[in-house]
């Protein structure tokens, strides 16, 4: 994509890489290609976010994708050496091969592999920029949340069976856990990074993670839905609970104060100019945020968590604090 700023790959490196890890010939800037391809990805995911968005996150967007082109080059680039410094088994057959350096390069390979994974979540990123991931103001955010976590323990599930018919038969063949493709690139998988199991134990904790924070997220889904939060009046504004766009918003009367603005963006408050607004996210990390804040509290005298419904039921160590 024409504009977009690409970082140096490493040609040699890559070329060395193909060399010690396969009988077919390197085809010279092929590197390159896919990492701009990958790139250019980025660039249409952040061009297609900005149109969702407001102005004011335009600018995160495009270091956002800057951000993932760099650290991609970077963990390329240290993949391609890596996977150089040691042949794979299928080229050299084992001759001259040293046990300890082969383990190195496997050890070196998976933090390379984990470094990938995360530069991945950038583009996650910038989907989510300005919308708070699957935010809880979309009306099938829940169903969303859902699938995804669905997704996520079929995938979990699939790993498990695999290693254990792995254990068992001491080959994926047969594996109805995994399609033929899957079993070709696992067996590899396992020959080429002398992996003693098809799904390393690294893949399973991180996807087990994954899975924990979705149920968490469901669960603060539900219990905000559940809650019906209040606004109140602060003396020059009133805070507004807006259920529909799922906002805690903070309206004044005069523009607040540096000093002020500052504590606002400190307790994760961000100026709407659409809404008029200070606002964050409505759950009760919210509540908590504005409590901290002296100049909006409520003119009863009352801690804004204190004034919300079911504020005993659902957080009865936040009223025995409050006190």
């Amino acid at each position: 994509m024409a504009g977009e700023k690409y970082y140096p790959i490493d040609e040699e490196a890559a070329r060395r890489a193909k060399e010690a890890n396969s009988h077919g010939s390197y085809r010279e800037g092929s590197a390159t290609e896919s990492y701009q391809a990958s790139v250019d990805r980025a660039a249409r995911i952040g061009k297609e976010q900005k149109k969702a968005v407001d102005p004011c996150f335009h600018d995160r967007i495009d270091y956002l994708v800057d951000l993932y082109a760099r650290k991609l080059a970077e963990d390329l680039n240290e993949g391609y050496r890596i996977a150089a410094r040691v042949p794979s088994l299928l080229v050299a057959g084992g001759a001259g091969i040293q046990a300890g350096k082969k383990q190195k390069q496997v050890e070196d390979g998976q933090r390379n592999h984990q470094k990938w994974q995360e530069i991945q979540g950038i583009l996650e990123r910038i989907r989510s920029t300005g919308m708070g991931g699957i935010s809880a103001d979309r009306e099938n955010a829940l169903e969303l949340l859902e699938e995804k976590l669905r997704v996520r323990e079929t995938r979990q599930e699939k790993m498990r069976s695999a290693n254990a018919y792995y254990r068992r038969h001491g080959t994926l063949e047969g594996c109805e856990a995994l399609s033929p493709e899957e079993i070709h690139s696992r067996m590899k998988f396992m020959e080429d990074m002398l992996q003693p199991k098809p799904y390393p134990t690294y893949s399973m904790a991180n996807n087990s993670a994954e899975i924990r924070r979705l149920k968490k997220r469901i669960e603060e889904l539900k219990r905000n839905r559940e809650v019906g939060f209040c606004g109140w009046e602060f003396t020059g504004g009133r805070a507004e609970t807006n259920q529909e766009y799922n906002r805690l918003q903070l309206f004044f009367d005069e523009k607040p104060s540096l000093e002020q603005r500052g504590f606002l963006r400190r307790a994760g408050f961000h100026w709407a100019a659409s809404a008029g607004a200070w606002q964050r996210q409505l759950n009760w990390n919210a509540i908590r945020a504005a409590e901290r804040l002296e100049f909006v509290k409520p003119l009863d005298g009352r801690s804004p968590s204190e004034i919300q419904p079911k504020t005993e039921k659902r957080h009865p160590e936040r009223k025995e604090d409050a006190r």
